[in-house]
């Protein structure tokens, strides 16, 4: 009679049993992913938007929101049509140390029951987390160049630094490429988002050059509460962004989250204090800028390090990114519009690099994430590295990419008249506010 019970319920489990086995599918970590998935997107066309859209002035608020919501769509499309595929397919060869192929080109070969090689959820899962990532990354760089560049040209920009850019350097950090065999420790993308958007935005806004009356009269934002508002929904999405990236609802999940929010918070107490100590009056924009220097800041190290690690990372980061803004942007004379350098640049490099000092080898996916089982100094010289090549390749391919579209468009800045009117009703025929 046991022997009967026994096979019963052994045939009633045998389906179930076979779809866990097959496909490795955890429901917890699917919702999980799916969930941290939605507050990257809200990170985007939410606190982006208003993040940029308070910074810039009332005349271009309209193409400032427009070039972060198209970037956001040619991301996902782009993405799904071969930038999945060239980040994240492999392949042998020295091609393949730097960017995948196009085995995977319209999600070939994936269906919606295709397991994840990375956690257990399923691949379409992963793939729309990741699209999020590469969406963000040239948004982020758009905050540099508003005010006086084509929105054609950004189009066609846009589609061939997700291409020749994005999509590389996340292969050489996360898809396999040679960054990702050396040891590069990014957990949820310091190099692959932070570095590769601010070099980017510093490269265009060089090319472009400064704005009419840039050092000339004062240039003040359209609303500060909407960029505290935006600052406040990054730092809630962030916690997807980098808790997402544990790949799970798991322990490091728990680290990512822990860390994200005390060096997030640090780096607003640092950044107020330098300009409490300089400037003798602590600005709310001041505060909105500190949280994104430390969300910036920890995002590599979010699942390597401990709180300990976290407080010292933000600690820095505000003041690196307070930097970057009021010392380093004057002394060499560049117009990057809303800091994409000076905040993710800068303080996604000191990140980086600080991933190096501060991981430890408790807290990781496979427990030993320091480069041969605890070469403190070996990690280091591999972040550093990871920085320099990120750089060096970002810089050059930016530059080249910018010319192709600006020769595509007629030149990529916009004539007197459009920049002194101002882009929102020159290019788009609106207005952001109708007062």
């Amino acid at each position: 009679m046991k022997k009967v019970l026994s096979g019963i319920i052994l045939s009633s489990l045998a389906p179930i049993l076979a779809f866990a086995g097959e496909n490795k599918i955890d429901t917890g970590d699917t919702a999980w992913m799916i969930t941290a998935t939605a507050f990257v997107v809200l990170m985007t066309v939410g606190g982006l938007i208003l993040f940029y859209g308070g910074m810039t002035r009332s005349k271009n608020i309209v193409n400032t929101v427009m070039m972060v919501l198209i970037s956001y769509a040619l991301a996902i499309v782009v993405w799904t049509l071969w930038g999945y595929s060239l980040a994240f397919s492999d392949g042998e060869g020295a091609l393949y140390s730097i960017i995948g192929d196009f085995s995977k080109a319209l999600l070939n070969g994936i269906d919606h029951k295709t397991p994840s090689s990375v956690g257990a959820f399923p691949e379409w899962v992963f793939i729309a987390f990741q699209s999020t990532f590469a969406a963000i990354t040239i948004a982020l760089a758009s905050g540099a160049v508003i005010e006086r560049m084509k929105f054609s040209t950004w189009v066609i920009f846009t589609i061939l630094w997700l291409t020749f850019v994005y999509s590389p350097i996340a292969h050489v950090v996360w898809g396999g490429g040679f960054l990702y065999d050396a040891g590069a420790l990014d957990f949820a993308g310091g190099t692959v988002v932070h570095i590769n958007a601010g070099v980017t935005g510093l490269v265009l806004a060089i090319l472009l050059g400064k704005r009419k009356d840039y050092g000339k009269k004062a240039i003040l934002p359209s609303s500060t509460v909407l960029t505290a508002l935006g600052a406040g929904l990054l730092w809630f999405g962030w916690f997807g962004f980098n808790a997402g990236s544990a790949f799970g609802a798991n322990d490091i999940a728990g680290v990512a989250l822990l860390t994200t929010n005390i060096a997030t918070a640090t780096a607003v107490l640092s950044w107020v204090m330098m300009e409490w100590i300089v400037a003798k009056k602590p600005t709310l924009l001041g505060a909105a800028s500190g949280a994104i220097a430390g969300l910036v800041a920890i995002t590599p190290a979010a699942g390597f390090v401990n709180p300990v690690g976290a407080l010292i990372i933000g600690f820095v980061a505000g003041i690196v990114g307070w930097f970057g803004v009021f010392v380093l942007k004057k002394a060499l004379g560049y117009d990057d519009s809303l800091d994409a350098f000076g905040v993710h640049g800068l303080a996604g490099i000191w990140g980086a690099i600080a991933t190096g000092f501060f991981a430890l080898q408790s807290l990781a996916w496979d427990g030993s994430p320091l480069k041969d089982n605890g070469d403190r100094i070996g990690q280091i010289i591999v972040q550093v590295e990871s920085v320099l090549f990120t750089i060096v390749y970002t810089a050059v391919l930016t530059a080249i990419l910018y010319f192709i579209s600006s020769a595509l468009t007629g030149g990529g800045r916009v004539d007197d008249e459009t920049e002194t009117m101002g882009l929102d009703e020159a290019t788009h025929g609106e207005r952001g506010f109708n007062l």
